[in-house]
């Protein structure tokens, strides 16, 4: 049947449909490539976990103090992650007020958490007992430094679907950034909330230990 209806195709039609067509071939594209990154991402992450448990087997490790400030990050980040979810949903029903105010809201509450992270920097900073020499100080450096920087990667590319919409261009257009902003965002949430939850919000150590195979289940 398909080539049937390739033979019946008159030309003009054809080359009517082609700029969809291509439309059609790049976002498939970039979505691809999105979680093909998505992917050398989570593998990252996996393996500085996996460094960290090895680390915590030696005899001269001490954990990081627990910072509250990262409880409030938190919660922003997750506020940020719901109102990329609301203007995916307004993108989809064509509501361009609050498209809008969802995006500028996720990009704010986005550079909150990143303004938070740093605060809790500077508080782990101004505990003199606890230096970057300790292993444990180092990894908290490293780990929400890098993630950080991906959520900056992030604003790059909601910055320019937020000048797209200003501009005026047809929400069917950056209705495809819209999407892979939410799932870039979703990731991210996701990958900080296990970060969060197996190295700095509490005492975790043994059960990490065992997630990472280093330690035996008693």
């Amino acid at each position: 049947m398909n080539i049937i209806r390739h033979l019946t195709t008159k030309p003009w039609e054809a080359t009517a449909e082609l700029p969809l067509l291509q439309q059609h071939t790049n976002q498939q594209n970039k979505r691809a490539a999105l979680k093909v990154f998505l992917g050398v991402v989570a593998v990252l992450f996996t393996l500085l976990i996996v460094a960290y448990a090895g680390r915590m087997a030696y005899e001269d490790w001490r954990p990081a103090p627990q910072i509250k400030l990262m409880w409030a990050n938190t919660l922003v980040l997750f506020l940020g992650s719901l109102c990329l979810e609301l203007a995916q949903y307004a993108v989809r029903r064509g509501q361009q007020k609050l498209l809008r105010r969802s995006l500028l809201a996720a990009g704010l509450c986005t550079l909150i958490f990143l303004l938070g992270q740093a605060q809790a920097w500077r508080e782990l900073g101004a505990l003199v007992f606890f230096q970057v020499t300790n292993p444990a100080i180092a990894f908290f450096y490293l780990i929400t430094g890098l993630h950080g920087l991906h959520l900056l990667g992030g604003l790059v590319v909601w910055g320019q679907t937020l000048v797209r919409l200003w501009r005026g261009f047809e929400l069917e257009k950056i209705r495809h950034s819209v999407e892979l902003c939410t799932i870039y965002w979703h990731f991210l949430l996701l990958v900080w909330l296990v970060l969060f939850g197996l190295l700095f919000a509490g005492n975790n150590l043994d059960e990490l230990m065992v997630i990472c195979g280093i330690k035996g289940r008693t």
